[in-house]
C-alpha cells in the first residue's frame, strides 16, 4: 500500500472520527443531561448570544469552531517558536468539525427519548460516539484537535513537570465552571451543564478503551507503515510531531 493511499485513508478515518464526535455533541444536547466538558463552554456562549440576540444566525458549529481557534491561538502563544506549523491544520479540521456539528443537528433535529431513562440512553449513545470518534481520529495520527493540542502545549512548555491527565481535569473544571458562571449571570440558569457532563468526563475515556481494543489491529494494518507498527501501539505517541503525517 503506497504512502499516499495510506495517508488518504488516515484523512478519511480522521474525518469519520470528527463526524462521530459531532453527532455525540447533538445527542448530549438532546439528552438534556449536559454536554461534554470540552463543548460546554461554546454551547453556553451560543445560548447566551441567542438569548440576547434572538435574531442572530450564529450556529452552534460556528461557536465551536471559534472556541477551538482560541485554543489554537493559545498554543501559538505558549509554544512560540516551538509551535509546529503543521498544527495550523487544526484550523481546517476545526472548521470542518463545526460544519459537521451543524449537519448533525440538521439530521438529528429535536429527537429525544422520553423519561429520565430515555435521557440516560441518549447520553449513553453520546458517550459511545465520543469513544468511537476518539478511537478513529487518534489512531489516524494526524493533527490533534485544539483542546488536546492546548494541553500538549502546556505539558511541553512545562518540560514534563505538568502531568497530562491532571492538567486535563483542571482545564475541564475551569471550562465547565466558567461556563456555569456565565450561564447564571447572563441567562439566569445553568444550561448544558448537569450530571451528564460529569458522567461523560468519567466514561468517555473508558469508552475509548473499550472501542479501541478490537479496532487497533485494523488501524495498524490500514494506516501504519511497517516501521511505525513496530515503534508504538500508543495512538497518541506521535501527537505534535511530523510523524503524524508520514506514519
Amino acid at each position: 500500500m503506497n504512502k499516499w493511499y495510506r495517508f488518504g485513508l488516515r484523512v478519511a478515518i480522521y474525518a469519520l472520527g470528527l463526524l462521530s464526535l459531532a453527532f455525540s455533541v447533538v445527542f448530549s444536547i438532546n439528552s438534556r443531561l449536559g454536554v461534554s466538558p470540552v463543548n460546554s463552554f461554546p454551547y453556553v456562549i451560543h445560548r447566551i448570544i441567542l438569548s440576547r440576540f434572538p435574531e442572530s444566525t450564529l450556529t452552534l458549529g460556528a461557536g465551536v469552531t471559534a472556541f477551538f481557534c482560541f485554543y489554537i491561538l493559545l498554543q501559538v502563544l505558549i509554544l512560540r517558536r516551538d509551535f509546529n506549523p503543521l498544527h495550523l491544520f487544526q484550523i481546517l479540521f476545526s472548521t470542518i468539525f463545526g460544519y459537521f456539528v451543524n449537519f448533525a443537528r440538521l439530521v438529528v433535529g429535536d429527537f429525544s427519548l422520553p423519561g429520565y431513562a430515555g435521557q440516560l440512553c441518549m447520553l449513553g449513545i453520546s458517550i459511545f460516539l465520543i469513544g468511537l470518534g476518539l478511537a478513529l481520529y487518534l489512531n489516524a495520527r494526524l493533527v490533534p484537535m485544539p483542546a488536546e493540542g492546548f494541553l500538549g502545549a502546556l505539558v511541553a512548555r512545562s518540560r514534563g513537570r505538568l502531568e497530562l491527565h491532571r492538567l486535563k481535569v483542571l482545564v475541564d473544571c475551569l471550562v465547565v465552571g466558567t461556563g456555569a458562571i456565565l450561564s447564571l449571570v447572563f441567562i439566569g440558569d445553568v444550561h448544558g451543564i448537569r450530571e451528564g457532563t460529569v458522567i461523560t468526563a468519567i466514561m468517555a475515556g473508558k469508552a475509548l478503551g473499550w472501542i479501541q481494543k478490537p479496532l487497533l489491529p485494523w488501524f495498524q494494518r490500514l494506516c501504519s507503515s511497517p516501521i511505525s507498527r513496530k515503534t508504538s501501539k500508543d495512538p497518541g505517541a506521535n501527537i505534535g510531531t511530523k510523524e503524524q503525517f508520514v506514519g
